[in-house]
């Protein structure tokens, strides 16, 4: 038990660290994920072997992996899927897995590695929604059409490897297989149905439970986590993989709860973020064989190479076919095909579950956890360039500077001002929306009055810098992402 608890105080020592090195690094570049799977790496069984992953950290790295995809399924609401944007995500994503099958089995590269199973094919079409979440939150970019366009492409990226490490990774015959995953469906479905039936009747039981969810009971966080476990606990004794009744427990719960509430969501985030999920990188780093991916670089690369080109190209091509939908700039779409490249939970889960049942070796596992990792770090990190640096559209800014070179001090503070301009718009209409929810549910107290003004000096800040760029604000109130400058 000593040791055990040794390895928890360090793991939870590096989880309290993290978030203080990741905002002393200038322009936060760097996401506290990527230094807890850093850390991982570095104290695990490879590195200094601070940390040992014994039975007890194995069991709380689980429950780390399914807060994951339970926060994970929580964000998606049902109505994305169903809608235009979700089926547009849905074939993307098919396209995705049939490209990921014809390189990893033709190309003779993958069969010389010896990865050239369904395993690989499946990582190769991941998105890590539930890891991108925090991330996104952090960068503003929640709410955003470029974040709402990264949820509907990344829901897919994340629920159908799922659904396919299930159906192609398992050990059973087809038939026996839709047996299983039928069952498992009927048991969601239930444990879905009563609850929202309860909520529609007014039952006792149900306002008993929302009574006392934020007494000493927490009836409705322990529920949840009944939940989760239970639909856990589903999972292993069908022989499907955990990852699966996590994020079902996510999905249902959003079903039961479409609005969402505030307080179960701290509450989740607290526990998951604050304790459970940090775990799980740790452990996941720790996994990560560093002398094993030293020695085969070129496998290293090349994974992270095919992620680019099998998920963030499609995406890419979707966003611009479909640009009725999705009105996004061309960078605007780079950034969205960048984000949903991001790859690592499933990774985790997929070649864990090769690894154990004989289709890949350990080393190359450690390989392509590896590559899901730098992911995490590189994806966000090239996402955030173009996201913030081509709005000043500096190849339209180089062509006006060779045009008329003794004028470059003036097109650089121009192409600078209109990315200010765009962001402050960006952030306007997040607070206008927010403010109009507000208005809605309570009216304004002294705290939103003060919202409401800063909303209005936002507007007057608007009108001016639109003004200095020779525009009018009554004809031009919205200046587009792909405005350009008439040529001098």
């Amino acid at each position: 038990m000593t040791q055990e608890l040794v390895s928890l105080t360090i793991i939870m020592a590096v989880a309290a660290v993290s978030p203080i090195v990741a905002q002393l690094i200038p322009g936060r570049f760097i996401p506290q994920t990527v230094l807890l799977l850093a850390a991982g790496a570095a104290l695990g069984p490879y590195g200094l072997g601070i940390i040992e992953v014994n039975d007890a950290v194995k069991l709380l790295n689980e429950l780390g992996m399914a807060f994951l995809f339970l926060l994970a399924g929580y964000e998606i609401d049902p109505k994305r899927l169903a809608g235009h944007q979700g089926k547009v995500g849905l074939l993307t994503w098919g396209i995705t897995l049939g490209l990921a099958w014809l390189v990893v089995t033709f190309l003779p590269f993958f069969t010389k590695q010896g990865i050239n199973g369904i395993a690989t094919v499946i990582a190769l079409t991941t998105t890590a929604l539930g890891t991108l979440m925090p991330i996104l939150k952090e960068r503003s970019l929640e709410g955003t059409p470029i974040g709402d366009a990264i949820i509907s492409y990344g829901t897919w990226g994340e629920l159908g490897p799922i659904l396919a490490m299930a159906i192609l990774l398992s050990t059973r015959t087809g038939w026996q297989t839709m047996l299983v995953l039928g069952a498992f469906l009927a048991i969601c479905l239930l444990c879905a149905m009563l609850p929202t039936k309860a909520l529609k009747t007014g039952h006792r039981l149900y306002r008993f439970l929302t009574e006392n969810a934020n007494t000493s009971s927490q009836t409705l966080m322990r529920l949840t986590t009944f939940l989760l476990i239970f639909l856990v606990t589903i999972s292993a004794l069908f022989e499907l993989d955990a990852v699966l009744g996590a994020f079902a427990a996510g999905f249902i719960l959003r079903y039961i709860i479409p609005d969402g509430s505030k307080s179960l969501e701290m509450k989740l985030e607290g526990v998951g973020y604050g304790f459970l999920i940090p775990v799980f990188f740790v452990v996941s780093g720790a996994a990560i064989n560093v002398r094993a991916v030293a020695s085969r670089p070129a496998l290293l690369v090349a994974f992270i190479v095919m992620l680019m080109l099998i998920r963030a190209v499609p995406v890419y091509v979707a966003l611009s076919l479909d640009k009725r939908e999705n009105p996004l700039s061309t960078h605007h779409r780079v950034t969205v095909a960048l984000y949903c490249t991001t790859a690592l939970p499933i990774i985790v889960a997929v070649t864990s579950l090769a690894v154990k049942v004989g289709t890949m070796q350990s080393d190359t596992a450690s390989i392509l956890v590896a590559a899901g990792a730098i992911t995490v770090f590189l994806m966000p990190l090239l996402g955030s360039i173009t996201y913030q640096v081509a709005d000043v559209h500096p190849v339209t800014a180089v062509r006006e500077i060779a045009h008329t070179p003794s004028d470059w001090r003036t097109i650089v503070r121009e192409h600078a001002q209109v990315r200010a301009l765009l962001h402050h718009q960006d952030r306007l209409k997040r607070m206008a929306e927010t403010l109009e929810s507000l208005e809605k549910q309570e009216g304004l107290n002294g705290l939103d009055s003060r919202r409401a003004e800063l909303v209005e000096r936002a507007r007057l800040e608007i009108d001016r810098q639109l003004k200095e760029l020779g525009l009018d604000p009554q004809l031009t109130t919205q200046l587009p992402h792909n405005y350009r400058y008439p040529k001098n």
